[in-house]
């Protein structure tokens, strides 16, 4: 019988796994400005800075706490969809314990909602399923903080036929060909076990991610794929005698994906606007419990047809 591999969290692997880590370079909502929206009614993502979606953090994390478990037999790949400056994704996974990543970037690409997107991806997952290895477990966040639909992670699953387990706080244990899930529910938390191969969201309560490991950083900091070179890089003689850092990079067409389905044109879902709206209390009014006082704010609110 094959060994057992535990940690704090009772966890087991009997088998071999490949994880699958989708993950977003998402602009930061926290800085929006007059220029975050293009004509078209997209995300004007050059104009806002560009940062790892928190949830999604909070998934590779998990998948890397499998990992740990047993290294040689368990390998987690990063799955990002953007341009090509969202291969910083990927650095980012290989810097914290990921062992490969995937760009999928494509002109056509661009505006998609996540009806598009889930496309592109589940379309990913089924060329890695067939190419590279069998996906055993597809993890990502929650939900993506420029969009907060939280509907990618499930659109997957529905697309690949397989079982979901959205909510999800920490993998439990993975046994017997299942993955026993602790997820959080309105009133508390519980436990459900689902037959591999299978999606799991992650909320942002789930165990933080790990900082970056300084001997992978040196490893792969100059880890690129190809649209991200310029060519005169005084490290690209690099390229030639360490494969591993190049990362994949796919299109549409590489997928094997319908143009028809990705991007603008597969995108049903169209954003009018973005705003950052700061409440401020332009003026306030102290009142005491008197009868007068009360009366007065009564009325103020009738005549101003607050209430009525």
């Amino acid at each position: 019988m094959p060994r057992r591999f535990r940690n704090i969290t009772n966890l087991v692997i009997y088998m071999k796994l490949n994880i699958v880590v989708l993950a977003k370079q998402v602009p930061d909502t926290r800085n929006v400005g007059k220029d975050a929206m293009t004509a078209e009614g997209t995300v004007n993502r050059a104009a806002l800075p560009a940062i790892f979606n928190p949830e999604d953090l909070n998934a590779l994390e998990q998948a890397l706490r499998i990992k740990d478990l047993d290294p040689k037999n368990v390998k987690v790949g990063i799955v990002t969809m953007g341009p090509p400056r969202a291969g910083e994704i990927i650095r980012q996974g290989l810097y914290r314990g990921a062992d490969c990543g995937w760009l999928l970037t494509d002109r056509k690409s661009a505006g998609a909602d996540t009806l598009a997107t889930s496309y592109f991806l589940s379309k990913a997952i089924e060329k890695i399923d067939k190419e590279v290895g069998h996906v055993d477990i597809v993890l990502g966040g929650r939900q993506a903080i420029d969009g907060d639909t939280a509907q990618v992670g499930p659109q997957v699953a529905q697309k690949l036929g397989l079982n979901q387990v959205t909510y999800a706080e920490e993998v439990l244990k993975i046994e017997d060909g299942k993955a026993t899930i602790r997820r959080h529910i309105d009133g508390g938390v519980e436990t459900v076990v689902a037959p591999l191969p299978v999606v799991i969201t992650v909320n942002g309560s789930a165990a933080p991610a790990r900082p970056c490991n300084a001997k992978r950083v040196m490893k792969y900091k100059y880890a690129t794929c190809p649209m991200e070179r310029k060519g005169d890089e005084p490290w690209s003689g690099l390229y030639e005698t360490r494969p591993y850092l190049t990362l994949g990079q796919w299109s549409i067409a590489d997928c094997g994906a319908d143009y028809e389905q990705c991007g603008l044109a597969g995108s049903p879902t169209k954003v009018s606007a973005v705003k950052s709206i700061v409440f401020q209390a332009k003026e306030s009014q102290t009142l005491t419990s008197t009868d007068a006082d009360i009366e007065g704010l009564v009325k103020e609110l009738l005549d101003k047809n607050i209430i009525g």
